[in-house]
């Protein structure tokens, strides 16, 4: 069965990371994008070196007709979708809930998990036994977070992962006899640019001391990860989680 892969939010961070530990297994890729296509086009480029089959297509995930949209180009330029990286996700400016506005935690709601419900439905159209699909796999990134709730911080954003890891266990038990496996890593203190969208781009450094691994991880390290629950060694595992956090 050709594997072909979809990750969203692939132009940087965890997500450039799994679509090029991908890359080196194989996968045809879909490389998915909101706004910076110049780092899409680079991952693309690495992608392509490989010698695999992949493209870049840019949507917004938080807008379901964009979805749709991105599920189609795939339809039409690879095939039948194999596996989802739910990766996509937005970050605003730390603040406390006291000062957060309905405006910014719809916005948060909308982009990490309405934007993941939406991308599992139009996989599971392909994927599933019952639509004419072979099966496959979801993995949906979620976060430490999801357990510690971000105080002070991203409670907005911690909110949105524990949804995650509520549809990772309910779709798991969903699809199960369709074929398709769901399971989710929870990434801690990872060195990615995501932190500067949340006004602090050295927040790994300031807090490493506080992980018993006295370090923060690499996008690599929770790629790696991913990458095991896709694939067949991963078969007999469904509705799991894996935390990539250094003993948080």
């Amino acid at each position: 069965m050709k594997k072909i892969a979809l990750i969203t939010g692939a132009s940087r961070g965890i997500g450039a990371a799994t679509a090029l530990t991908l890359a080196k297994k194989g996968y045809a890729l879909c490389i998915h994008y909101r706004r910076n296509r110049q780092a899409a086009e680079s991952v693309l480029a690495t992608a392509k070196k490989l010698g695999v089959d992949a493209f870049i297509a840019q949507a917004d995930i938080a807008q379901e007709q964009e979805v749709v949209r991105l599920f189609e180009q795939i339809d039409q330029q690879l095939g039948r979708l194999t596996a989802l990286v739910n990766n996509a996700a937005i970050l605003l400016p730390q603040t406390r809930v006291e000062q957060m506005s309905a405006e910014r935690i719809n916005q948060i709601l909308m982009s990490n998990v309405t934007g993941s419900f939406i991308c599992c439905r139009e996989a599971i159209k392909r994927m599933s036994i019952a639509h004419g699909g072979q099966g496959g796999a979801i993995v949906n990134v979620s976060s430490v977070a999801a357990r510690t709730g971000s105080p002070n911080e991203y409670v907005d954003y911690a909110a949105s992962k524990a949804a995650l890891d509520a549809l990772t266990k309910g779709l798991s038990l969903e699809v199960v006899q369709q074929g398709i496996r769901v399971n989710a890593v929870r990434p801690g203190f990872i060195y990615t640019e995501m932190h500067a969208d949340g006004g602090e781009p050295n927040r790994v450094e300031r807090l490493k001391n506080s992980i018993p691994m006295q370090r923060g991880g690499q996008p690599e390290e929770v790629a790696a990860a991913i990458a095991w629950l896709l694939s067949d060694q991963a078969s007999y595992v469904t509705g799991s989680f894996i935390d990539v956090a250094g003993g948080r």
